[in-house]
């Protein structure tokens, strides 16, 4: 039908045999985007199990039998049994500096953090206890669940607040977690660009966030006339003073397209790449480009990605009340937000104000770009590695001694 002729088709990511009438014109309209959701590698993790090791004795006489039998005795009892410790990933907080922050007593305390994920599972040991505000924008849920394969929302909120084995990195902020994504029929998590863009607005208007946290992300489409509603969305939030974290994005190596998520891309947004123990760049890490849409440059302090932090095998709560490994700009993300809940613990002037604009954000970014452990030169930037490492206690101090007005 002629009216049809300037119209795309979208197959609906939970049926393809069903097709949407997209205008290409339309404001929030993005191809691809609700094709890939990117920022964790979730093929990657791995539970870690618990596991009872059992005496084996030899037996040649009368008396180690005796010997045998009170010790299986024993055994079936449940009184005698040995655990193998957990692994953790504590070294993340001790190379991003996140441990000399929390000696110094900053919790994130008085900090609005909301995260859009896949939800959140409370009924982990590690998050029996803690207090969130639970807005389902996917399916409606009045209580805390997630979607999300290998719960990854829950995942990503016990790197900020779990409370034992492994403890968050600020376990004292106020959260928010919204649930926008979830399993898709291929393996992965995704969701639609319009209930993201939705739930950001939700982090901002309604629970009033300070930060906004996400690990996930869509693929830049160069060749879109509008700017898609979750990239709106996010610099809607920016402009007005709200600090959003965003992953870079998991397609580093030879098929790397040379870009970073969406809506990481956008200036104010801070991106995260992952690095490993040891300071070194997680293959799979997202290149980003400096070049912008108009064919201008990006300029300092927000070239992309700003900052890495670690990334690679980190040990979170995830589904089943169980602990697992996971890599991914994702889980780097979540360490850049709670340094900077704590820095905003520190100095909450530079939290956003009724009537900010962005120009705190912009400080804060500065102050970044100068506190970081660089792979090259200080303040040169590197399109894998950004500035350099995420460097927490480093990022307050320069705050404090600079004390840059905004």
């Amino acid at each position: 039908m002629d009216e049809l002729d300037h119209v795309e088709f979208l197959p609906e990511p939970d049926d393809y045999r069903i097709v949407s009438a997209i205008d290409p014109a339309a404001v929030g309209f993005q191809g691809a985007w609700r094709a890939e959701v990117t920022g964790w590698a979730p093929l990657e993790a791995a539970p870690i199990q618990r596991r009872r090791h059992r005496q084996r004795l030899l037996t040649n006489s009368l008396i180690f039998s005796i010997l045998v039998v009170v010790l299986l005795s024993v055994w079936n009892s449940g009184i005698l049994w040995v655990e193998l410790s957990l692994p953790d990933s504590k070294w993340a907080n001790e190379q991003a500096q996140l441990d000399e922050a929390a000696a110094q007593g900053l919790t994130g305390e008085g900090v609005r953090v909301c995260m859009v994920d896949t939800g959140i599972d409370l009924t982990h040991d590690a998050l029996s206890s803690v207090e969130v505000t639970f807005k389902d924008l996917r399916e409606g849920s009045n209580t805390p669940i997630d979607y999300g394969l290998i719960a990854h929302g829950t995942l990503m909120a016990g790197i900020l607040v779990a409370q034992n084995h492994q403890p968050g990195a600020a376990p004292g902020i106020t959260l928010g977690v919204v649930a926008a994504l979830g399993e898709d029929r291929n393996g992965e998590n995704s969701g639609e660009e319009s209930v993201v863009a939705d739930s950001i607005r939700w982090c901002q208007d309604t629970f009033q966030a300070d930060i906004i946290s996400l690990s996930l992300g869509g693929e830049q489409n160069l060749d879109a006339q509008r700017e898609g509603a979750t990239a709106s969305a996010t610099r809607r939030a920016v402009d007005a003073g709200i600090f959003v974290v965003a992953a870079a994005g998991n397609d580093g190596g030879p098929d790397d397209d040379g870009l970073v998520s969406v809506p990481a891309n956008i200036g104010r947004v801070i991106t995260v790449g992952a690095a490993g123990q040891g300071n070194s760049i997680w293959s799979n890490s997202s290149l980003g480009s400096q070049i912008l849409e108009d064919g201008s440059q990006r300029q300092d302090p927000h070239k992309k990605p700003e900052v890495v932090a670690p990334g690679v095998g980190i040990i979170s709560t995830g589904s089943g009340n169980a602990w697992f490994s996971s890599s991914g700009t994702s889980d780097a993300t979540v360490f850049v937000t709670a340094a900077l809940a704590l820095l905003l613990e520190a100095h909450p002037e530079y939290k956003p104000q009724p009537d900010g604009n962005g120009a705190c954000i912009d400080a804060v970014k500065v102050a970044l770009m100068n506190s970081v452990s660089p792979l090259h030169d200080a303040g040169i930037h590197d399109d894998r590695s950004g500035y350099g490492h995420l460097q927490a206690m480093n990022w307050i101090e320069e705050v404090t001694r600079t004390a840059p007005t905004c």
